[in-house]
Parts: structure tokens; C-alpha cells; sequence
């Protein structure tokens, strides 16, 4: 098992090693294998590019993020001026119904709202606007419609978890319940987790996921 400080320097290195992110403005504390980012960072974007980042990292359990967006001042737009470009933005992207997505901005924080058939259109829409200047924080308040059966979508997760490398199928497992899917088993690390929760959104109509699934290394020691 890795010491929290040796969490400490493979976080710093990871941050170090994405090339959009400068290292230097962002704090990295670790305690019982939990990491708390601090700092400033200039866009929204690279906030969730350094929690990304720290995903990665092995023996990381969870991270608390209290980065801030100092946007400067050259780069500030009106709420006005950022809600025309997150429309103009949806717009161009086919695969997000972008009628279908209600914008309100205030003081630069995005709220998005509105009802879509698949989770990849509604993370979509994020990923979407949150390079453009301006923004400080989208708030994703997109519903989901269900369409198939509890079993249909547990079908389809658990063939999704088979067809992912990352993923250890035999290990984790998904339980429906309305919009929601409950995770349980054991997982490698932190990314391995995310990267189970993310194949779980990815069926129709689930909105919402309760990731239980336990950071492990030492079942899948070879």
C-alpha cells in the first residue's frame, strides 16, 4: 500500500505531466488516501481536467475539489454574452438536441435543465461548453426519460462492463431501481471506478449512479 505521501508525488507528477494544466498553481494535500486540490486555475475546463488527472493516480480513494476559477479580467464576458455562447456552441453539436436544453447563467455559473433520452447527450452538453471563457461552473440539471425495462438495463451494463478493458466484470455488478443503478463488487483503483460508473450512465434512460464499489489492490495482486 502506498504512504500518503507517495499519493502526494504521483499526484504532483500527474499534474505535472498533462500538458494543459500548470502544476504550479494547484496545492495537493493527501490524507488516508483521500486528496484535496486547492489553488486557482483559469478556466472551468482545467479544474475537471486536474481531478481527472488525479484519478489516475493508484491508491487514491476520493478527491475533494476546492480549486477556483480566476478568470481574468480580459477574458470576462457578461452572462449574456455567455449564454449566446453556449447556445451557439449546442448548436453545432448534432448528436445534443440542444432544443430540448433550457440555459440560465448567473454570475458565470451555468445551469443547464431540460429532459434527454441518453446520458452521453446529457454529460455531452458539459462537455460541450466547458472550454468556453467565462464560464466559473455548469451545474447539470438534465433529466433523463427511461425507456427500457430493470433487466433490459442491466443487461446492457453488464455486457458494457465486459466490453471495457478496464472494467473487471466479474467483479462489479449493477442493480436497477427506477433511473438509478446501485454498483457493488471491488475494483482496482479509482479510475477502474469511475470508469465503471461511466459505462453504467451510459445506459438509456439511468440518471443517477450509487457507486459502492471498494478500492482494492490487493485481490488483484498477480
Amino acid at each position: 500500500m502506498k504512504t500518503d505521501h507517495e499519493i502526494q508525488n504521483d499526484v504532483m507528477d500527474e499534474l505535472k505531466w498533462q500538458p494543459f494544466l500548470n502544476s504550479s498553481t494547484i496545492g495537493v494535500a493527501v490524507k488516508n488516501g483521500i486528496v484535496t486540490l486547492s489553488g486557482t486555475v483559469d478556466t472551468f475546463s482545467k479544474k475537471v481536467d486536474a481531478e481527472k488527472a488525479v484519478k489516475k493516480v493508484a491508491g487514491v480513494k476520493a478527491v475533494a475539489e476546492d480549486i477556483q476559477i480566476g478568470i481574468s479580467p480580459i477574458y470576462r464576458r457578461t452572462d449574456t454574452e455567455i449564454a449566446e455562447a453556449i447556445l451557439n456552441t449546442l448548436q453545432w453539436h448534432s448528436a445534443i438536441p440542444n432544443d430540448k436544453i433550457k440555459i440560465k447563467v448567473e454570475s458565470g455559473v451555468v445551469t443547464l435543465e431540460g429532459e434527454l433520452e441518453w446520458e452521453y447527450q446529457r454529460a455531452g452538453a458539459v462537455t460541450a461548453i466547458q472550454n468556453l471563457t467565462g464560464i466559473k461552473s455548469v451545474i447539470n440539471r438534465i433529466a433523463l426519460k427511461p425507456r427500457l425495462s430493470a433487466y433490459e438495463l442491466e443487461q446492457k451494463i453488464s455486457a458494457a462492463f465486459h466490453r471495457s478493458a478496464g472494467i473487471d466484470a466479474a467483479k462489479v455488478h449493477a442493480e436497477i431501481n427506477g433511473n438509478t443503478v446501485t454498483l457493488t463488487g471491488r475494483v482496482r483503483s479509482l479510475a477502474e471506478k469511475d470508469d465503471a460508473e461511466n459505462a453504467a450512465l451510459a445506459a438509456p434512460g439511468i440518471f443517477h449512479v450509487k457507486n459502492k464499489l471498494d478500492i482494492g489492490e490487493a485481490e488483484f495482486a498477480f
